[in-house]
């Protein structure tokens, strides 16, 4: 036994580590977050934003309060397809406020912090995982039941930083288009999901087929069935089909996002679909399948 009068070792509580600080930061941010769902791709030009985006909307127009954080740092093209392009943040006592967007949609993207439309994104990988840890720390989203993160094409840093630092991650939802070469890339997108503890929530054929608005007909033109496939094989939901409808892009280019504008069109109803599954799969479970 100790002398009493031994003199006690004085308790030392040393200041957190930079990357303890740091996660207890993005704690704080996601306490007021349901939810949080990336939307990934194997590769670029499969409308990934274009889904990102309606997603969002959908989700807002059964009263659920969202976010959409674009993290395509070299592409960012959210804001353009919402048409709030020109929006500057705001810094307050709280955090950075994100711009707001149809139906007070919150969104968070480069693009808003870019000067003019000519400046490129000349950026390394640790830069970039540098700029999401910001968004991730520094933007003040108030509650939400969903946060929904567009990723960048492929399989890069930003994936794994979502992976690793954002504590609620749900899982990730992979956009395909009806073509072999998708299978293959997405089929490795959902892999490494797996190989870094993503969950995939499911899977989405954007571009399944020809919608023609005049005649009301769908045409196969670019093959069927790649999403099913994709589901089937690796075990995941197969969330729906989207038709391309070449309306789509006259809103995107307007600025006008496609479910507000054209809410009874075909597409408009998948989405509406796809926003349901994603629902009954979160509270269920089931989506959270054969890891």
């Amino acid at each position: 036994m100790s002398g009493e009068g031994e003199s006690r070792k004085p308790s030392v509580r040393l200041p957190p580590r930079p990357q303890d600080a740091r996660k207890q930061k993005v704690l704080e941010r996601m306490q007021g977050i349901k939810h949080v769902i990336a939307v990934m791709s194997g590769k670029g030009g499969v409308g990934k934003s274009f889904i990102a985006s309606n997603l969002s909307l959908t989700l807002r127009k059964l009263g659920f309060e969202v976010g959409l954080m674009d993290v395509d740092f070299h592409g960012p093209s959210a804001p353009k397809m919402l048409g709030i392009r020109g929006q500057r943040l705001i810094a307050t006592s709280e955090g950075i406020l994100p711009a707001v967007g149809p139906l007070d949609l919150k969104v968070i993207s480069l693009d808003f912090l870019l000067p003019d439309d000519d400046t490129p994104v000349i950026w390394r990988g640790p830069i970039k995982t540098s700029a999401l840890l910001q968004f991730l720390t520094d933007v003040y989203w108030g509650p939400l039941d969903f946060l929904v993160i567009d990723m960048p094409p492929g399989t890069s840093d930003e994936a794994i930083t979502v992976a690793q630092e954002i504590p609620k991650l749900d899982g990730a939802i992979f956009i395909t288009i009806p073509s072999e070469v998708s299978i293959l890339v997405v089929g490795r997108s959902i892999a490494f999901a797996r190989r870094i503890g993503m969950k995939p929530l499911g899977v989405i054929e954007n571009m399944s087929s020809f919608y023609c608005p005049d005649s009301g007909k769908t045409y196969k033109v670019l093959g069927t069935g790649t999403g099913r496939r994709i589901a089937e094989k690796y075990g995941i939901p197969f969330l729906g089909e989207i038709p391309l409808d070449p309306r789509i892009a006259e809103a995107n280019d307007e600025g006008t996002p496609y479910v507000l504008k054209y809410p009874d069109s075909p597409v408009t109803k998948v989405f509406d679909e796809i926003a349901s599954k994603i629902l009954e799969y979160l509270k269920e479970g089931n989506a959270l399948e054969g890891q």
